[in-house]
């Protein structure tokens, strides 16, 4: 069942408008999606890496030491709020758009969990949890998914003909 407003309803100046939201979002986001492959490589060790530290190895090129207890919680936080609302206004806007309900729910709710076991495992990675790190992986590719996805839809729905 399709939503009474949707956003081929909209002016063109209110789709436009919500197109040039979305793409910024996904510039912010590929962006932080690039300084994670430089931190990580995309890699589960490297995100092990990255938050534990590697001074045991004696072959690592770059010494890095295990983050903070201030700095992990400094990254959760900061990470779980702002992507909250991101993923929370992305949700907003594909429920204005025609797609089957079932994809909507699936694209609303995904990253919620994702945010949680990314961002949770970060944490439980620097408590000591290390197999934590493919959760985080995992999480982190569903994440980025879900973003794509959502965005591919809306921008359909902005720039599909009324």
């Amino acid at each position: 069942m399709n939503p009474p407003v949707t956003i081929r309803n909209f002016s063109r100046e209110f789709r436009l408008l919500i197109a040039a939201f979305v793409i910024t979002l996904n510039f912010g986001y590929f962006t932080g999606l690039i300084f994670i492959e430089e931190t990580t490589s995309f890699q589960p060790k490297g995100v092990e890496t990255n938050y534990l530290g590697n001074e045991a190895d004696e072959d690592a090129e770059v010494m890095q030491f295990k983050k903070s207890e201030k700095e992990i919680l400094t990254v959760v936080h900061n990470h779980v709020l702002s992507f909250s609302l991101i993923f929370f206004l992305l949700g907003a806007i594909v429920l204005l758009t025609s797609v089957n309900r079932r994809l909507k729910v699936a694209l609303m709710i995904e990253p919620f969990v994702s945010i949680v076991l990314t961002f949770g495992g970060i944490y439980l990675l620097w408590m000591g949890i290390t197999w934590f790190k493919y959760v985080i992986a995992l999480s982190g590719f569903a994440l980025t998914l879900t973003m794509i996805t959502s965005s591919f839809l809306i921008l359909k729905a902005c720039f599909s003909a009324r």
